[in-house]
C-alpha cells in the first residue's frame, strides 16, 4: 500500500489535464449564444422537447465552468457583465429561478451561485431576499422541509432541495448564524452513525444483506446506497463552505472505498459525463481531510479512478458525444477534474491550475 504520494500510481494513458481542458473549453463555447448568453443543449434528444435557447443552466454552468478552467471574462471585460446579465434576465419576480429539469430550490441555488461566482448580485438593490424562501426562514419551516424529504425512496433527487435551501438562504443574506444553526444541527442529529451519510434509518437492507453496503439486498422501493452517497455529497459541500465537521468521516470513508471496490457505484462510473463522479470523489477526498484513516488507500482510490475518467475524456468526440451536448452535465464532470487534481497533488498537473467553484461558495 502507498504510504506517500511518490507512491500513488496513476495510469493516464498518455493523456494530459490540458488536452481534455481544451476540448472542455472548446464545447464551452460551442455552446455561446452571443452577449454572454448560453443555451445548455446544442442538439434535442430523441424524443424531443428540449430548449434549446438561452437556458438557466445553460448561463450558470458556462460561468462555472470558466471559473474551474481560468477562463471567465477579467473585472474589466464587458463580457462579464453581459453574461451576468443574461442569466439575470431570466430570474422570476419572487427571486427565484425555474426550470423544468430541476426542483425550484436546486435552480435558484445553483444561478445563485453562479452568479456570485461573477460577483454579481442576485437580488435588489434594497437587499430584499428572494420571496418565496419564506416558508423556510422559521425553524418549523426548515426542519418541515427536511423531515418531510423522501431520504428512504430518492434521497438524491430530494437533497436538491434540502441542500439547496441553505445555498439560497445563503447567498440572499437570510442565513444568520441562528438560521444556519438549526439547519446544521439538524444534519448533525440524523446522520446514519453506520455509513456516515444519509439520514439515520433510511438506508433500507433486508435482514439476510451479507454485505453491509450490497445494494443487491435493498428493500423494495428504497434507494441503492451509491444514491444516498450522491445526495449526501450535496449536504457536505454545504458543510464544507461553512467549515463545519463531518459526524462520522471514518464511517464515509468505509463506505465510499467498499462502493469503490465492491462495484456499488453506477455501471458506467468513471465512464460518464456527469455528476456522480464527484459526488464520491469531493466526499471520499475531503472525509480524508478530517481523519487518517485509510488515508493513503483512499488517495490510491481517487488516482485508479482518475486514470479511467481521464482516458474517458480523452477518447471523446466533442461535436457528437450526447453528455457534452449537455453543458449542465459536463459541469459535473469538470468539477470531478477539478477535485482530483487538488487531491493528488503533481498527479495531473496543468498550465492553468482548476479551481473548483465549491471552495469559493456552496452548490453545484
Amino acid at each position: 500500500m502507498a504510504e506517500s504520494l511518490h507512491d500513488i500510481t496513476i495510469d493516464l494513458g498518455g493523456t494530459t489535464m490540458d488536452r481534455v481542458v481544451e476540448k472542455i473549453a472548446y464545447v464551452t463555447e460551442r455552446h455561446h449564444l452571443g452577449e454572454g448568453a448560453y443555451c445548455r443543449w446544442l442538439w434535442d434528444s430523441a424524443k424531443g422537447g428540449r430548449n434549446l435557447g438561452i437556458n438557466e443552466y445553460g448561463c450558470a454552468d458556462a460561468i462555472n465552468i470558466l471559473y474551474t478552467i481560468g477562463r471567465l471574462p477579467k473585472a474589466d471585460d464587458p463580457m462579464k457583465g453581459k453574461m451576468a446579465a443574461a442569466l439575470l434576465s431570466l430570474q422570476k419576480p419572487d427571486g427565484s429561478f425555474t426550470e423544468p429539469t430541476h426542483h425550484v430550490l436546486h435552480t435558484t441555488a445553483h444561478c445563485t451561485a453562479a452568479l456570485q461566482s461573477l460577483d454579481a448580485e442576485p437580488y435588489s438593490k434594497e437587499g430584499i431576499p428572494s420571496d418565496f424562501l419564506k416558508p423556510y426562514r422559521t425553524k418549523e419551516g426548515l426542519y418541515r422541509l427536511l423531515e418531510n424529504l423522501n431520504w428512504e425512496g430518492s434521497p438524491w433527487n430530494n437533497s436538491h432541495q434540502g441542500a439547496g435551501v441553505y445555498t439560497a438562504m445563503q447567498l440572499s443574506g437570510c442565513a444568520d448564524e441562528e438560521w444556519q444553526t438549526w439547519y446544521f444541527d439538524w444534519l448533525w442529529e440524523h446522520v446514519d452513525p453506520e455509513y456516515g451519510m444519509s439520514r439515520a434509518g433510511t438506508i433500507g437492507y433486508s435482514a439476510n444483506d451479507t454485505g453491509r453496503i450490497d445494494d443487491r439486498e435493498v428493500h423494495p422501493g428504497a434507494a441503492p446506497v451509491r444514491h444516498h452517497l450522491y445526495g449526501w455529497f450535496h449536504y457536505m459541500f454545504n458543510m464544507e463552505y461553512a467549515k463545519r465537521p463531518q459526524r462520522y468521516p471514518e464511517k464515509l470513508i468505509d463506505t465510499c472505498l467498499h462502493l469503490w471496490h465492491a462495484g456499488g457505484l453506477d455501471d458506467c462510473f468513471g465512464r460518464n459525463i456527469g455528476f456522480q463522479e464527484i459526488d464520491w470523489v469531493f466526499a471520499l477526498n475531503r472525509a480524508t481531510r478530517q481523519t487518517p484513516h485509510r488515508f493513503w488507500e483512499a488517495k490510491q482510490a481517487l488516482a485508479d479512478f482518475a486514470g479511467i475518467q481521464m482516458q474517458y475524456l480523452e477518447a471523446l468526440d466533442p461535436d457528437t458525444h450526447e453528455g457534452m451536448n449537455d453543458l449542465h452535465a459536463l459541469f459535473g464532470t469538470v468539477c470531478v477534474l477539478a477535485e482530483l487534481q487538488a487531491a493528488l497533488p503533481g498527479k495531473l498537473n496543468s498550465v492553468q491550475p482548476l479551481r473548483l467553484v465549491l471552495d469559493r461558495r456552496p452548490f453545484i
